[in-house]
């Protein structure tokens, strides 16, 4: 089962409200999905929006929204919620049109819509997003565009100096002090990090810069050979991929080994802020309900 879209949610609100309770913002989320959504995973179910709401939750409440502005719910007081007699007569197929041609709070919708080429719009028109979907997306296409660039910007820098990006991003992450090997005689190994201070427990770190090809099996093996008897954990770094054999070898192996490919890399690199800068910060804004409980 997959996440409803926030268009998805109308019947399910207003299959919900039809015992003509007054349900709180949050008892109408959770009954709304314990009744029709239950069979989302657990992985579903926290999935989180850009700005940390949870996506069901984000969705729920924006076809509660939507349903308000068209008349098909009401709030009898603040942050209540009930059906109206519309909404108690609805249609069995009730979309975001219908919606939009009752009320014309949705222009801003509208004009987003007009913005989309017809070409596009023939290959989604089952796709609606939700203003909060629509956010989404735009950072997320920001932020593949930046990994793009980044994993492009890896693989054309300094072998030696990616070897020191790699240790400082596992630094960053938590993993501890770490200690740059010799390059004259490194033995296979580009760092070595102490998970404690007297460094008793031992990672050992390989960075492979590549542009073309894949890291292979034999590479794994080298990497495994020389670690040496005094670790058994090892991360396994490159700008490109690695192939089955090498995977396979690396789960195989008494040592445990992580192997983390470029999309990987750039992913963590982002996440941490590690070779990436904050350009611009936006501010999203809701109603402050607490505010208004002071009156």
């Amino acid at each position: 089962m997959e996440i409803p879209k926030f268009n998805e949610t109308f019947i399910p609100i207003l299959e919900v409200l039809k015992d003509e309770k007054v349900y709180s913002h949050r008892e109408l989320i959770e009954a709304v999905k314990n009744r029709f959504y239950s069979e989302l995973t657990a992985e579903q179910l926290k999935q989180q929006t850009k700005s940390g709401d949870l996506v069901i939750d984000n969705r729920i409440a924006w076809g509660k929204t939507y349903l308000k502005k068209a008349g098909y719910v009401e709030s009898p007081q603040r942050g209540l919620i009930k059906i109206t007699d519309k909404g108690k007569h609805h249609s069995l197929s009730l979309t975001v049109r219908d919606l939009e041609n009752e009320s014309s709070v949705f222009e801003f919708y509208k004009q987003e819509q007009d913005k989309i080429p017809n070409s596009i719009k023939s290959g989604q028109s089952n796709i609606i997003s939700s203003p909060q979907d629509l956010i989404d997306e735009g950072f997320n296409r920001i932020e593949n565009e930046v990994k793009n660039d980044l994993l492009n910007k890896l693989k054309t820098i300094d072998p030696y100096f990616f070897e020191k990006v790699v240790l400082r991003l596992l630094k960053k992450m938590g993993y501890g002090e770490f200690i740059e090997t010799s390059k004259s005689n490194d033995g296979g190994i580009d760092g070595i990090i102490n998970e404690d201070k007297l460094g008793l427990d031992k990672i050992y770190i390989q960075a492979k810069r590549f542009n073309e090809g894949k890291v292979r099996e034999k590479d794994i093996r080298n990497f495994i050979g020389a670690m040496s008897g005094d670790t058994n954990k090892g991360v396994f770094v490159t700008t490109s991929e690695f192939d089955e054999k090498a995977l396979e070898k690396a789960r195989s192996a008494h040592h445990k080994i992580i192997c983390i490919d470029g999309q990987k890399l750039v992913t963590l690199m982002h996440e941490f802020n590690v070779g990436i800068q904050v350009k611009t910060i936006y501010e999203i804004k809701q109603i402050d309900e607490d505010f208004f409980n002071e009156q």
